[in-house]
């Protein structure tokens, strides 16, 4: 991964991690807006059985530079300020966290048209994949739905 960004967190993204993101903007004063999107795991009931986490895998190498390619091109297409993406891997629990994606522009259509745009690609495009674990110790392999 020499070069490229790691933007992957082991386990749930804490409330500490989303708020150090939004405290290092506060001094950036060409900034006008920002978006954000939080994607939890919810504790679903598939056939009959209780959703108690989500086990998050991927090509690690191969979804960073997908992710760096999407981020690069959301930055340019809605000149946005910045922009930044947060994934998990491995166990996350249901009600925890487990995608984050921040931009911030000038304006505020840019940065919620941007930040759709980003979670809807990065669901659509990136390998990570995520294996809904039960209660009862089964598991079945998540289908994103974008």
């Amino acid at each position: 991964m020499s070069g490229t960004k790691n933007y992957f967190h082991t386990g749930a993204i804490t409330p500490d991690i989303i708020a150090n993101s939004i405290a290092k903007h506060s001094t950036k004063k060409n900034i006008g807006a920002h978006q954000i999107f939080l994607g939890q795991v919810r504790a679903d009931e598939i056939d009959s059985r209780m959703v108690k986490a989500i086990d998050f895998s991927a090509y690690v190498e191969m979804a960073n530079n997908e992710i760096s390619k999407i981020r690069e091109e959301i930055i340019v297409s809605h000149n946005l300020t910045c922009a930044h993406v947060t994934h998990s891997q491995g166990l996350v629990n249901a009600g925890e966290i487990c995608f984050f994606v921040f931009v911030s522009s000038q304006h505020r259509h840019a940065a919620f048209d941007a930040c759709t745009l980003m979670v809807n690609r990065i669901k659509k495009e990136v390998p990570i994949f995520g294996k809904e674990m039960f209660e009862d110790e089964t598991y079945k392999w998540k289908e994103n739905k974008v």
